[in-house]
């Protein structure tokens, strides 16, 4: 069984967020750690400031009120991780950092390049030191 499932949540796709957390119960054992990661984009130097002032605080609290009500939807005990960065970097290094054992992520709407499963689950899975599981 795995120790450490890491689950990152796009919140713009919360439906496809809830399937990844009911297949990390389900692959869950009794000491296992789930984590769920919302990582929030940094913008650009040159749009940041052009935003108004605590425009990223604010984000970051509704991110944190958002993964917070998932973890609760679903009657398990989740951790939930909020983090600034790029998706698939900021993913990677939490995995290594928290030693996780299976990463599940959602993929959606992939572009030309990475048709199958999407940008930053690509990204991820060729470049994760653990297994990932995809769910489309």
């Amino acid at each position: 069984m795995y120790k450490t499932i890491l689950v990152p949540i796009d919140l713009a796709h919360a439906s496809e967020g809830r399937k990844t957390i009911d297949f990390a119960i389900a692959h869950r054992g009794v000491d296992t750690r789930v984590i769920l990661l919302h990582v929030v984009e940094e913008a650009p130097a040159w749009v940041a400031s052009e935003l108004p002032a605590g425009i990223t605080e604010k984000s970051v609290q509704e991110a944190e009120k958002a993964m917070m009500a998932l973890a609760s939807d679903s009657g398990d005990d989740l951790e939930v991780e909020i983090r600034h960065g790029h998706a698939y970097n900021t993913i990677l290094e939490v995995a290594e950092k928290e030693n996780a054992d299976l990463i599940i992520l959602a993929s959606h709407k992939p572009g030309l390049i990475d048709y199958f499963i999407g940008s930053n689950a690509a990204k991820v899975v060729r470049h994760a030191k653990c297994s990932v599981l995809v769910v489309r």
